[in-house]
């Protein structure tokens, strides 16, 4: 800043300009009016107005470096703003550029362009799609404009979007082995205990094509899907995927990514959890060797007879610590005598069994868990079903079609016979009563198998934890958008769930910047709405509520954009700190 004296005919008048860069070209903006020579010299009592200005205008500096000096900014209600002009920019993103930063993705983008020497800022454009898939998930052409409201401005144009997809899918395996190399750096990854899932994503055509085939759709869609396979460590952080065809049996996609673990990320010795539908014979058997291990559920329902029998039984079930049996057949009459702080204690004990068995010549454990809780729940779950099953009956029993393994339809029986053994004259709809009551015999229990000789409880908990890959899927699929998917060509579909990919690592690490206080919608929908008003010249205004969240995100990653006025200096520090 510096003092202006501007003189005309009857005054001189004192103003504290400075200089601004709009658009690259230099210009002066009024700071302050200071008031005019003589209005000065009488305020001042004699003193020299020229040389307290000076060093006015030197204190004004000094604050400025400080950052303590107060801006004042005039408005005036007959001047129009700006046509054209952009005022509000989108802030929310500096963070999850950090964590961007962090893992190195610039660098592997810098590489890639090394490799293919085109002439785009794939960084930038890369960078772009992973924020607004986390924050303002759209599609392409909508990404492009969206990047346009960030503070930091953008530096390509669409096709070369669409140009920069062809390469990442090339670079697929690359960019995930040095992702999970990089990441090393950020976070401790618990590699120990891998978990692996299959979901698909649909597309809103009608025409099988490459990847896109019809297959069976986890959403029920009648359209071509894709499928995607997904590892995740043990503490919820992505690993490693692959995009597979949508006809393509899921358990047959276990084994090739498994094994680019093994090869690009050195990974040698660890457990892999799934679920029952991918737990294949010879998937169990292949992690069986070389120092790996499995854990999977079980269907009780389709065990062979002698173990189905053992796993109902109600005899000869113990709890963790403890070398004593019970008979779970008691504890209803156990829980009808107690008092209500012994009741909640009795419905949360989960008890088990197990047993070694050995079929085909290969061995493995059998646990099985049982639970009041977890019967209850699924009891609420069935009478919910009957109630919807009899209602449509009762209303609209032409909605009858086939129906789905757990759809409510199933409870509803149809014949042509009366009560009484003759033919009806027209159908008759029922509740199935036998079904409810096969069904209801396997309340409360599950069922693991396992190579390890671990204690059953510690199986029992690392099990548990698949939910948080079912999570993963729920995140990309709602709040990420990655469905329908708008692509045609191959490389721009696996190009798409790249991106959706390195988007999920960065939020579940800001999920654990942030010590998981926050749910996924709270922690979106708040880096949504972080906006920022540009003062020219001066810095920019915070436009957002300041929350718990807010103060728990800046003091997360060490820098603050809820001061009254983000200055233009203490904003490029922020820009610094977000990729260093």
């Amino acid at each position: 800043m510096r003092l202006q004296i501007v003189s005309s005919k009857n005054a001189a008048s004192f103003y504290v300009v400075k200089s601004i860069y709009e658009n690259g070209k230099r210009s002066s903006k009024v700071v302050e009016k200071l008031g005019t020579y003589a209005d000065l010299h009488k305020k001042l009592n004699g003193e020299d107005p020229v040389e307290w200005a000076n060093k006015y205008v030197e204190e004004l500096n000094k604050k400025e470096k400080e950052e303590k000096r107060e801006v004042l900014v005039k408005y005036s209600p007959t001047k129009l703003i700006k046509k054209d002009e952009q005022r509000s920019f989108k802030g929310g993103y500096l963070f999850l550029q950090k964590i961007y930063h962090e893992l190195g993705i610039h660098k592997i983008c810098k590489k890639i362009s090394q490799r293919y020497k085109f002439d785009f800022d794939l960084d930038s454009i890369l960078s772009r799609l992973i924020y607004g898939r986390v924050i303002f998930p759209s599609s392409k052409l909508a990404t492009n404009k969206l990047s346009k409201k960030f503070i930091e401005q953008p530096n390509f144009n669409l096709h070369q979007i669409y140009r920069a997809l062809v390469y990442l899918a090339k670079e697929t395996d690359f960019i995930q082995s040095s992702l999970y190399e990089n990441s090393l750096k950020v976070s401790k990854r618990n590699t120990g205990i891998l978990y692996y899932d299959c979901t698909n994503y649909f597309f809103e055509i009608e025409q099988e094509d490459g990847l896109k085939q019809y297959g069976i759709a986890k959403d029920h869609k009648p359209n071509p899907i894709v499928q995607m396979g997904l590892f995740m460590d043990g503490d919820g952080i992505p690993l490693a995927f692959s995009i597979n065809r949508g006809n393509m049996n899921e358990q047959l996609t276990l084994k090739p990514l498994e094994k680019k673990i093994l090869s690009d990320f050195e990974l040698s010795k660890f457990i892999v959890c799934t679920d029952a539908g991918l737990a294949s014979e010879a998937n169990r058997k292949f992690n069986d060797k070389d120092g790996r291990a499995f854990i999977t559920t079980q269907s009780i329902k389709k065990l062979k007879k002698h173990l189905k029998e053992w796993a109902l039984a109600t005899d000869g079930w113990r709890l963790s610590g403890s070398e004593k049996t019970y008979d779970i057949s008691k504890l209803d009459e156990m829980i009808d005598k107690a008092d209500d702080a012994v009741k909640a204690k009795i419905r949360a004990k989960v008890f088990y069994k197990e047993r070694w068995i050995k079929e085909n010549g290969f061995e493995q454990k059998l646990i099985v868990t049982y639970s009041i809780k977890y019967r209850d729940y699924q009891r609420k779950i069935r009478n919910s079903q009957i109630e919807r099953a009899q209602k449509t009956i009762d209303t609209n029993p032409t909605k009858l079609k086939k129906c789905r393994q757990n759809d409510y339809k199933r409870f509803i029986h149809k014949t042509n016979c009366t009560p009484d053994g003759e033919v009806a004259a027209n159908e008759i709809y029922r509740i199935d009563t036998a079904l409810i009551q096969k069904e209801e015999v396997f309340d409360g229990f599950y069922g693991v198998c396992t190579n390890l000789e671990d204690d059953a409880t510690e199986i029992i908990k690392v099990n548990h934890r698949r939910w948080e890959i079912e999570e993963c899927f729920r995140i990309m699929k709602n709040e990420f958008k990655a469905r329908p998917v708008h692509l045609s060509n191959d490389d721009r579909i696996e190009a798409h769930f790249i991106t959706c990919f390195i988007s999920l690592i960065i939020y579940r690490l800001l999920e654990k910047r942030l010590k998981e206080e926050f749910t996924c919608h709270e922690i979106i929908s708040e880096l949504r709405e972080m906006d920022f008003k540009e003062i020219k010249g001066e810095g920019y205004e915070p436009l957002y509520t300041r929350t718990d969240f807010t103060d728990a995100l800046h003091e997360a990653f060490g820098f603050r954009t809820d001061y009254q006025i983000v200055t233009t200096t203490m904003m490029k520090k922020i820009f610094k700190s977000t990729k260093s």
